[in-house]
Formats: C-alpha cells, structure tokens, sequence
C-alpha cells in the first residue's frame, strides 16, 4: 500500500494536467473568439479555420498531415526515357540543360529542364561530382 503523501503527489500531478486540458477547452471552445485563441496558441487565423474546417468534416483523422494531393503516375516521366537520362548523367556527366538538348536533338524525346532535374534528383544524381567535370 503506498504512503498518502504519494497518493496526494499523484493526485496533484493529474489535477495540473486536467487543469491544462480546460486551458485548451476554455481557449478553443468557450471564448468564441478567435483572434484570442489564436494569439494564445501561436497560430495565424488562416491555420486556425482551415483545422477547424477539417476537423468538422473528417473529426480528428483530419488533423493529421497529409499530402495535398494524391500522387499521379500518369504524370510522371516514363521508364525508358528516366533509363537515358540516367546513363547520360552516369556515363558522359551532362547537366540538365545538355540533358534536355541531347534528348531532343538525338531521340526526338522533348522533356523540360525541370523535368530532368525532377529525375535525376529522385534518383540522387542532381549534384556532379566536382571532379567529374575536369576529368575524362
């Protein structure tokens, strides 16, 4: 059986946390105001409607992050062309811009700078060496 001193400490100890739960209700819910509750959490208005928003239409799964949209593979560059870029980057150290120019010029395949850079950073190769361009 443990001390009463111990039981009052516990006691004291779940009462300071119950007492910081209705600081939150008090602020979010009862105030009515909120400029105040967003001043007191450190929060914009913006962010405070759009968790509101959320919260109301999906409960308490809403306020978990998530991507805002779904990932499209119909978007994404095709295989065989990601498999060129890939050994042009590997094999002659061409940039993105020489990349995109060679494709175009050479296989007909027209891809944008930014899309080659969109590989080649999903593949860990947006950066050359700093040797790789002097040596051959």
């Amino acid at each position: 059986m443990e001390s009463p001193k111990v039981e009052v400490e516990q006691n004291q100890k779940t009462d300071e946390t119950n007492e910081m739960d209705d600081t939150d209700e008090i602020h979010a819910e009862h105030t009515g105001n909120a400029s105040k509750t967003c001043r007191y959490f450190g929060i914009s208005r913006d962010t405070f409607y759009r968790w509101k928003r959320a919260y109301a239409e999906r409960g308490e799964q809403g306020l978990i992050n998530s991507k805002p949209c779904p990932h499209n593979p119909r978007l994404c560059t095709p295989a065989h062309i990601e498999e060129k870029i890939i050994y042009l980057r590997n094999h002659y150290h061409f940039g993105q811009l020489r990349i995109s120019w060679y494709l175009e010029r050479y296989h007909s395949i027209k891809i944008s700078q930014a899309g080659v850079y969109c590989v080649l950073r999903r593949h860990g190769l947006n950066r050359l060496p700093r040797n790789a361009k002097g040596s051959k």
